[in-house]
């Protein structure tokens, strides 16, 4: 049962959430809640241990933060600038815990942001996006010194928009690495878009892991993978799903139907039987009926556009609290 539980989302947070669905137990694969009343923001944990609770989860071994925003598409700048403060948090955490951040390169830390995706698709746009509004340093600090800054410690932050391979002919990764090497920076943050189970966590969810980023993995055009492997240096992702795939939609469409048969007493026995399937099943059979025409198709929200530029500066002015106002020091 376990080789067949293959469900369309980045989120390491729904591939544990279907396997409670079906009171599947994942050894090796730790949970963690916290629940923010104020702010309404949910912040789960998922860490992985054990190699075999990769292969069951089908994601490295590693830490996976997911930070559930309902919220975060209303245009409120006092809410987003919280949503920037708990994002900068919790990355300082990370990069604490990962050993990343020393007492020594506080005082000379530098970190290389990738914004991953094609600027010409909205959807696929949150990693441009993002470096658009970074607040980059580097150059200023090597020309003329941490002072330059009118700060006592001045973090060198570099930026890079690589495209996709459509565009360029080349592999995100042989970019990366070849800037990476000559730059030589302590951490890679690479931004993405990715694809979610649940379309209620559109643009609504944000999640950092510890394992890197594999660049079109949203739309399952899986390249050659930013992590610690293969760059040699630790690599954190940051994506926040954009999409979800026509198997979602029709799947969300089938459960609020089964709720609806539940009520009619005269079509209750229908309802019977399709409340029947478990979760892999029912996607198993939605993924059949909808084969081929629909089984490839995506989907996002129709204001996406101004959603999109909206959390992009949102994940930038995290980045830049974190770094450029020495949050680090």
């Amino acid at each position: 049962m376990l080789e067949k539980y293959d469900v369309r989302t980045d989120l390491a947070l729904e591939k544990k959430e279907r396997f409670d669905a079906d009171n599947v137990e994942v050894k090796g694969v730790i949970l963690e809640e916290d629940y923010d009343e104020e702010l309404e923001i949910r912040t789960t944990t998922v860490i992985i241990e054990t190699e075999k609770g990769a292969k069951i989860m089908g994601k490295p071994v590693g830490t996976y933060l997911t930070m559930e925003v309902p919220h975060m598409a209303v245009p409120d700048e006092d809410y987003h600038r919280e949503i920037s403060m708990k994002l900068a948090g919790h990355l300082k955490e990370l990069l604490m815990k990962n050993q990343i951040i020393s007492e020594a390169k506080k005082q000379n830390f530098s970190a290389l942001v990738v914004g991953l995706g094609n600027r010409k698709v909205t959807p696929d746009a949150l990693g441009p996006f993002v470096v658009d509004n970074l607040y980059v340093t580097r150059h200023i600090v090597n020309e003329y010194g941490k002072y330059a800054m009118g700060l006592e410690h001045a973090n060198a932050i570099s930026a890079m928009i690589p495209g996709v391979m459509a565009q360029t002919g080349m592999e995100t990764l042989e970019m990366v690495k070849g800037v990476a090497d000559i730059t030589k920076p302590d951490v890679i943050l690479a931004i993405d878009a990715l694809a979610a189970r649940s379309s209620r966590r559109l643009n609504r969810t944000i999640q950092i892991a510890d394992t890197g980023i594999s660049p079109g993995s949203g739309v399952g055009n899986h390249r050659n993978g930013l992590t610690k492997e293969s760059l040699g240096i630790p690599v954190i992702g940051i994506g926040i799903p954009t999409v979800v795939d026509a198997a979602t939609i029709v799947n969300d469409t089938m459960e609020n139907m089964i709720a609806a048969l539940e009520s009619s007493k005269s079509l209750k026995g229908v309802g019977d039987v399709l409340k029947s399937y478990n979760a892999t099943e029912k996607y198993e059979l939605i993924q059949e009926l909808i084969s081929p025409h629909l089984n490839g198709m995506y989907v996002t929200p129709k204001d996406v556009d101004e959603m999109v530029k909206q959390i992009s500066f949102t994940i930038s002015e995290g980045l830049n609290v974190l770094f450029a106002n020495n949050m680090l020091a």
